[in-house]
């Protein structure tokens, strides 16, 4: 089967093998997304799984089920029948070389692998060289799960690893933000509406502001979040990603990969973090978080403001929070719009701004902050112009359906590519060397008072757009 990435034809897989098929990422998400490519007949090669422990094929295809029953609504039995027989397991230790002679034996005459490595960063290497060793990676893709270091060097080091055995093109970094389709529904909103091209640049725009907000705190994940915190979780990757769709030159059609590099050229011109405008915040309570250390100075909230330094955007603040435990769960990105001048019509004063915000979630849209006259009164009231994404509930795919759907179809446009996690790395870094202290704030607020001084002389933080 060939798939058009771009402006060329790539073969689809014909084969895909999942490492650590056992895990708890295949549970809640891998299994579902399989079952939804099955559902909608985008699935049509076998499935090897790989996993330490010594289970047969039926006592995966249980587990299968099991891990399907518990996250798809009343699912179709000739579906999962069809999804079960695609099955088949090869246990064995990562380290051993055995272990791939079984996988390749497993995989048959496939000539297009891909291999999902749903395992800890920390054996990537071990999978990658024995699948090298095994002769295995001439016509494959290997698709690995962020983080992708936790820092600079170490994204360097990693890629250095990585490309002992393959080479950049054969690399699929999965940021699942990139899957969902309000994020995807940025780019369609910006370059297939010519009224918003003449005015996203810094001739109108204020301002941008970003949040990326959960109410609900660390629970069950402390030794996982203790050695992260939201910078690097949620800033440094799905932020800065989303960023770079808002703020990105126009792709041209004429590229395979131009939305990537268009991407790439954004985040080369995005300045290197100031820590003086960094502010970090720590929900009161995550000390008592289990595995969170008693001595912990892991953010649970970063507020970070920006620059890029191009003709679009140079002297425009872009303004990006994200946290833990804060009033409400809700994603989104508004543009805001410098401030008209004072009028003729209308209260003695200027109009506020016109904004377009994005949410992502919940409820995915886009509205447009206008103003018309109040009714009866000579006074401004908003009119606002706004847009559902979602038609059909259920319709459209979750974000790790796409994701598995477009690695196995060949398309590689939704994936990282090394120079940008570099870049994002570096954006970041100086916040890393230099975090600066990190300030209490109780759960159900906004972060931290410090995080208010971000803005103050430029703007407020916006309160979420909500359904």
């Amino acid at each position: 089967m060939a798939s058009s990435n771009g402006n060329r034809s790539v073969e689809a897989a014909d084969v895909l093998t999942i490492f650590g098929i056992t895990g708890d990422l295949a549970k809640k998400m891998t299994f579902r997304a399989l079952y939804k490519l099955e559902e909608r007949g985008r699935l049509d090669c076998p499935i090897v799984g790989v996993a330490i422990d010594e289970w047969s094929v039926d006592q995966l295809r249980e587990h299968a089920r099991e891990a399907i029953a518990a996250t798809v609504e009343d699912p179709d039995e000739d579906v999962f029948g069809r999804l079960a027989a695609r099955f088949s397991y090869v246990q064995g230790d990562y380290a051993d070389p055995e272990t791939f002679e079984r996988v390749a034996a497993a995989m048959g005459e496939a000539q297009r692998p891909v291999f999902y490595l749903e395992i800890p960063p920390s054996l990537f290497s071990t999978v990658v060289k024995g699948l090298g060793d095994a002769g295995l990676t001439g016509n494959a893709h290997v698709v690995i799960e962020k983080p992708f270091g936790h820092d600079l060097e170490s994204a360097r080091a990693l890629n250095a690893i990585l490309c002992e055995v393959l080479d950049e093109r054969q690399i699929l970094r999965i940021d699942h933000y990139l899957g969902k389709e309000p994020v995807m529904d940025i780019a369609y909103l910006r370059f297939a509406n010519s009224v918003l091209e003449p005015v996203w640049n810094k001739e109108h725009v204020s301002h941008v502001q970003m949040t990326i907000a959960e109410d609900f705190g660390v629970d069950d994940r402390g030794r996982f979040y203790d050695a992260v915190g939201a910078m690097r979780d949620v800033i440094q990757n799905h932020a800065l990603q989303v960023l770079a769709l808002v703020a990105m030159g126009p792709p041209t059609g004429n590229h395979h990969d131009s939305i990537r590099d268009k991407k790439l050229e954004l985040f080369k011109a995005t300045r290197t973090a100031d820590p003086k405008r960094y502010v970090r915040g720590q929900y009161e309570g995550f000390l008592d978080v289990k595995d969170v250390a008693p001595d912990s100075t892991t953010e649970t909230f970063a507020a970070v403001e920006l620059a890029i330094d191009n003709w679009r955007w140079s002297g425009v603040p872009f303004f990006i929070r994200a946290g833990k435990n804060l009033p409400v769960k809700s994603s989104e990105v508004t543009v805001v719009f410098k401030r008209p001048p004072k009028l003729g019509v209308g209260p003695n004063k200027q109009p506020d701004p016109n904004r377009m915000t994005v949410r992502i979630e919940p409820t995915p849209g886009a509205r447009m902050r206008l103003f018309a006259k109040q009714a009866g009164e000579e006074a401004y009231e908003p009119a606002d112009l706004e847009v559902l994404f979602e038609k059909v509930p259920g319709a459209e795919p979750e974000p790790y359906e796409r994701l598995l759907g477009d690695a196995i179809a060949g398309r590689h446009q939704l994936f990282t590519r090394q120079d940008t996690v570099e870049e994002t790395w570096r954006i970041v870094q100086p916040l890393l060397d230099e975090p600066g202290p990190v300030h209490p704030y109780a759960p159900g607020t906004w972060g931290p008072p410090q995080a208010e001084n971000l803005t103050r002389g430029i703007c407020q933080w916006s309160d979420p757009w909500l359904p």
